[in-house]
């Protein structure tokens, strides 16, 4: 059962909470998709550019799952911050796998004609993320 914990904190910029809560619905359903193991329905919540590195569902979930542990294994998820950067909206989040591992993680999230995909991932400090 996925226990997603859910703190949006957003830089007080109005028009990011209405993002922030669309961009965090996104990347809990991929992290809920994940812990199915359900890598086509995750797929469909990676960026065009993503999907067009990877190729294929199974190359993207090989190396999420390789690369990126505690999201393929995710337990619990508490998202921190969210704004914008260099012209990129990026998201804070805290994963805790099931063995009790935490990281922290930027996820650079796009806005497609599809709604918002996860367009990178970047692991950082949990010391650097604000929540």
């Amino acid at each position: 059962m996925f226990k997603a914990l859910i703190t949006a904190t957003v830089l007080g910029l109005a028009p990011l909470t209405a993002l922030g809560n669309e961009m965090t619905d996104v990347i809990s359903d991929q992290l809920q998709a994940f812990q199915r193991r359900d890598v086509g329905a995750a797929w469909e919540y990676a960026s065009p550019m993503i999907q067009g590195q990877f190729v294929d569902p199974r190359s993207f979930a090989h190396i999420v799952e390789q690369g990126y542990g505690p999201i393929w294994n995710n337990a619990t998820v508490r998202f921190g911050m969210n704004m914008v950067q260099d012209g990129r909206v990026i998201q804070t989040v805290i994963v805790t796998d099931q063995t009790g591992q935490t990281q922290g993680y930027e996820y650079d999230m796009i806005e497609t004609d599809a709604g918002w995909k996860v367009n990178g991932v970047r692991p950082i400090d949990v010391a650097d993320v604000a929540v």
